[in-house]
């Protein structure tokens, strides 16, 4: 009895919290009186722009994997007598992760942001 009203509870909660994430959210008023337009690329620049956030994510990549590789050289190299040098390339991974997984989700954060 107490598990099936906890069932339903959950799937009472589950339900209300896919609708709420589903919903359109509203758009928020602008602030300037209708003289808020959307973000648009000066004539020609559209491409350029394309390209220069695609180099950017293939630097990152890179950036991440050397990271990476660099994290590991150091903790294999402190293994034996230098247990700093190896804490100091474990506490790097975080700090490599981080800035992947930011770089990875910046094209979701930038548009989210209203001004």
């Amino acid at each position: 009895m107490i598990v099936h009203q906890f069932v339903e509870q959950f799937q009472l909660a589950h339900h209300t919290a896919i609708s709420m994430l589903a919903a359109p959210t509203p758009n928020p008023p602008s602030g300037g009186g209708g003289l808020d337009p959307d973000p648009v690329a000066p004539p020609g620049l559209a491409a350029l722009g394309t390209t220069f956030i695609a180099w950017a994510k293939w630097t990152l990549r890179i950036c991440g994997v050397i990271g990476l590789i660099i994290c590991g050289i150091m903790m294999t190299i402190g293994r034996r007598q230098r247990s700093a040098f190896a804490a100091d390339g474990a506490a790097g991974i975080p700090w490599v992760l981080g800035g992947l997984t930011l770089g990875a989700i910046a094209a979701i954060i930038v548009p989210s942001v209203t001004l």
